[in-house]
């Protein structure tokens, strides 16, 4: 009976995991994160909002750092004006950014192991691999994205801090 739960627990995972091994994303590690962000294509809005947030260097300096980057589309589902006022806001930006950064490099096969994870903004996101895996209300949707200073896990959500 066990084996069955944990099948049912592992199975999206590796699912993700497979989906990123034929992915146009694997395969330069020569970028560093932002650089591999910008090259992704589905990242222009968080790019924006690291640049706004004067991450740029930071996430560009050694790390590592495990990032839960939203796409595009997550950020569209934030309510409208949120966007902008928050590109207004450098403080409450950078705050949310940080929420979403994690020091240390953090692979698939690490996450699903942990419950939560503490972010560099200094709060846990809670993490679960309940019908596939989230951090907090996000659907982590790719995994894995190596860049030489760490690595990227897609998320179909912005995550909010307290």
């Amino acid at each position: 009976m066990k084996s069955k739960n944990f099948l049912k627990m592992i199975l999206p995972v590796i699912a993700i995991i497979t989906f990123i091994g034929t992915s146009t994303y694997a395969g330069n590690y020569s970028k560093d994160i932002v650089d591999t962000a910008v090259s992704a294509g589905k990242f222009n809005t968080l790019v924006k909002a690291i640049k706004a947030g004067g991450l740029v260097e930071t996430l560009k300096s050694d790390g590592p750092f495990t990032v839960f980057a939203p796409t595009d589309d997550a950020f569209a589902k934030l309510p409208a004006g949120t966007l902008q006022s928050l590109l207004k806001n450098t403080k409450k930006l950078k705050a949310i950014l940080t929420f979403h950064v994690v020091a240390g490099k953090v692979m698939a096969s690490d996450v699903v192991k942990l419950k939560s994870v503490k972010t560099v903004h200094g709060n846990t996101i809670s993490i679960s691999t309940k019908n596939g895996v989230k951090v907090e209300n996000a659907k982590v949707i790719a995994t894995d994205i190596k860049a030489s200073n760490g690595v990227i896990h897609i998320i179909d959500s912005v995550i909010l801090p307290n």
